[in-house]
């Protein structure tokens, strides 16, 4: 006989492991499978402290517990919000926190709720990123981030905190593909280039309106060239075209792009 919120089943080997769940206000939630009905019914009775003792906190959770952290933060956004989420999201009162172990924790808007809790977040390196469509997409695009985009160049988390994606807290230094705000002659100005074989600086400008035209005229000129790589040219909203027309014709760019052949 088992165990309370335990429910043994067969692999297709014929090889028996052990269910558990757990059913709160009318929901039913899995809190996975052991190896062990011991184990799946220690993880059951976890489950029914942390939906029914509010002193049970995050800071409750060691290593020592039968439910992975993800299901512990599930378990008490539900106690807590009366919402059951099966990612690791915790609400607050004007965000929402996505909790990918213990010490990585994510801050969103509440507006972003529901993109996330039915996606993923997963961590490469100082990178993280989301399945979509069977596509790895870096969430940080979601906020104007360029893929290549350098902290403290092109953009900043502005309380410092690099896991703090409300929008809020992230400013765009520089929107434009190419572009980098630099230091010349003693001067600020705008640095643009481009990557062929390499990093072929295009000049430098006195904004970045300038800097975005050139790079996108450098764009025109290689493809005339023989390049056959995809560039993605910028975009200006507040500029006319007759304008952008007579800065495209009359800004100079390096020689070594005019010049260059595939």
């Amino acid at each position: 006989m088992n165990l309370p919120g335990v429910y043994t089943a067969r692999k297709k080997d014929g090889t028996i492991y052990y269910r558990a769940s757990v059913t709160h206000r009318s929901k039913h939630i899995s809190l996975g499978s052991f190896f062990s009905q011991q184990s799946a019914h220690q993880a059951y009775t976890e489950a029914c402290r942390i939906l029914n003792d509010n002193s049970v906190t995050l800071d409750s959770y060691s290593e020592k517990h039968m439910l992975p952290f993800v299901k512990w933060v599930s378990l008490m956004n539900f106690r807590d919000n009366r919402i059951y989420i099966a990612n690791p999201i915790y609400i607050r009162i004007k965000y929402f926190e996505y909790y990918l172990d213990p010490d990585t924790v994510l801050k969103f808007d509440l507006d972003d709720l529901f993109y996330y809790s039915s996606r993923k977040i997963m961590k490469r390196g100082n990178r993280f990123f989301v399945s979509d469509y069977g596509m790895q997409i870096g969430i940080a695009s979601r906020y104007g981030i360029k893929n290549y985009g350098v902290e403290g160049r092109d953009y900043r988390f502005v309380n410092g905190d690099p896991f703090d994606f409300r929008y809020e807290n992230i400013e765009i230094l520089n929107c434009f593909h190419g572009v980098s705000q630099t230091v010349k002659n003693g001067r600020p100005c705008y640095k643009a280039k481009i990557h062929i074989n390499g990093d072929f600086v295009i000049g430098y400008y006195e904004t970045e309106i300038l800097a975005a035209i050139a790079y996108n005229k450098a764009i025109d000129v290689l493809k005339k060239a023989g390049v056959a790589k995809q560039y993605v040219p910028n975009y200006m909203e507040n500029i006319s075209p007759s304008l952008y027309a007579d800065l495209y014709n009359t800004l100079a760019i390096s020689s070594k792009i005019m010049e260059y052949r595939a």
